[in-house]
């Protein structure tokens, strides 16, 4: 069995990449259905930092053109969430009047997709769907609907495609789960 080790922790080999492309490749046919031959130019919201390879991968999929903007929001303190979420960097392009996808790594507690629909409404989206590479739903237990899930998995704590562990692990292609 594959697995690494990120400063005091080790993790074992959880889901390989073939596995992501595959459910990429899935969601991403999704949104096409949704948005293919729009008129408008939707924007895809890449939440920094844990979204960057979902991201990278979800858009060369995608066959409407669309605009690429970032925010970065935290609530993890190692490997546990804080239950606070802060902006860490604010909205890097103006969306008022404009469809948002929001490009998520995981949903968990879902505090901040609870934020960031707060502040895609406050700065006056017209309308915002949530896509996230994966989903944990027995920690989910929000109202907020996911609109488009890669994959859903156990609330267990992963590293690796973009996923960390104190900021280590994003680089992995592979997803990681704590080998306890």
């Amino acid at each position: 069995m594959n697995k690494i080790t990120l400063h005091d922790k080790t993790f074992r080999e959880f889901i390989p990449y073939e596995k992501l492309s595959a459910a990429i490749d899935q969601v991403a046919e999704k949104i096409n259905a949704d948005f293919e031959g729009c008129e408008d130019i939707p924007v895809l919201l890449c939440v920094l930092n844990g979204s960057i390879m979902f991201m990278a991968e979800l858009m060369q999929r995608l066959r409407f053109d669309c605009q690429v903007v970032s925010t970065k929001l935290t609530s993890y303190a190692g490997t546990s969430t804080t239950g606070r979420v802060k902006q860490a960097m604010g909205l890097t392009a103006d969306i008022i009047g404009r469809r948002v996808i929001v490009v998520e790594d995981i949903v968990d507690s879902g505090n901040t997709i609870v934020e960031l629909k707060e502040i895609l409404a406050e700065k006056g989206a017209a309308e915002s769907k949530i896509c996230t590479l994966l989903l944990k739903p027995e920690a989910y237990k929000k109202d907020i609907a996911i609109d488009y899930v890669a994959l859903e998995i156990p609330n267990d704590f992963i590293v690796g495609f973009g996923l960390d562990y104190d900021e280590l692990g994003r680089n992995y292609k592979d997803i990681y789960v704590l080998d306890e």
